[in-house]
């Protein structure tokens, strides 16, 4: 079963190369890596080239930004059944792959495999929803992020395995793209798996203490993808309506100043802030 990861970059490099580090060290080889580099500069083109013997790489180089855009182009160019996107500045757990193809064959039905973000910790979760639990998981409860999910060609309409151009850095909406791929992907009935035992090391940027801006930026994504499905007479979006626009951004004010903290409290003002900014911006 072979694998076809593709990576976007843009301005990074000493990350790719530990990524790329971390693939020589997967003890499942039937894997490809496609580099869709968005530099202009050859920022990287050295460090792919010291990879070259040892890994399987398609260094594609584009004159275009925008992560949800390359990653679509390297979906095109994928010779993989399984798809995957990592970010240019995560790490792969030795035994990701092989666990990644043991999932999939054991799991006759199974279009969508979700793995556990990590802090570089071997016990505490980084971005994303995560949880310490194995689960299957509907479009009501989606877990993981872009970068932990995994897809099945072989189970997955080609018409529906693609990214939404207007979603993810680079585009019109900063975040956003991974979940409003997946929340398509399951309203057609695609099943899907999240498991913590699979385990994909990324920093923890999402934390309040990094700042606000951050989170305005990345919240209109989820605003803005909320408000395509709205647009689409999705009852079920009313879900995430009810849950990410007013219960949950509320009580995480609320809590926030019941322990006085106020680094917390704005950053989680601009998050409802952002959501309801990407909301509106969407329109009809």
């Amino acid at each position: 079963m072979k694998i076809s990861l593709v990576l976007a970059t843009l301005g990074r490099d000493k990350d790719v190369a530990d990524f790329l580090t971390s693939l020589t060290c997967q003890t499942y080889k039937n894997f490809e890596l496609i580099i869709i580099d968005q530099n202009r500069d050859g920022k990287i083109d050295a460090i792919v080239g010291q990879f070259n013997d040892c890994l399987t790489v398609r260094h594609i180089k584009v004159d275009f930004v925008g992560n949800a855009r390359a990653r679509d182009y390297g979906i095109g160019l994928a010779q993989g059944r399984i798809v995957a996107f990592p970010d240019d500045d995560c790490a792969y757990d030795k035994e990701v792959l092989k666990q990644v193809v043991a999932e999939f064959t054991k799991r006759k039905n199974l279009s969508i495999l979700v793995a556990g973000s990590y802090d570089f910790s071997s016990s505490r979760f980084s971005i994303g929803v995560n949880s310490s639990k194995a689960q299957y998981f509907s479009r009501f409860q989606m877990m993981g992020v872009e970068f932990t999910q995994f897809f099945d060609r072989n189970k997955i309409d080609a018409k529906q395995f693609h990214l939404d151009h207007d979603f993810g850095i680079g585009s019109k909406y900063s975040g956003g793209e991974g979940f409003e791929l997946l929340y398509r992907l399951l309203r057609v009935g695609n099943t899907a798996f999240y498991t913590p035992g699979i385990k994909i090391y990324h920093p923890d940027k999402d934390h309040y203490k990094l700042g606000t801006g951050r989170m305005l930026m990345y919240s209109t994504g989820v605003g803005a993808y909320i408000r395509k499905f709205a647009n689409q007479l999705d009852v079920y979006i009313l879900y995430y309506i009810a849950r990410k626009m007013f219960v949950a951004p509320l009580l995480k004010m609320l809590f926030a100043l019941i322990s006085l903290n106020p680094k917390k409290l704005a950053y989680s003002f601009y998050n409802l802030v952002g959501i309801w900014r990407g909301f509106f911006a969407y329109g009809r």
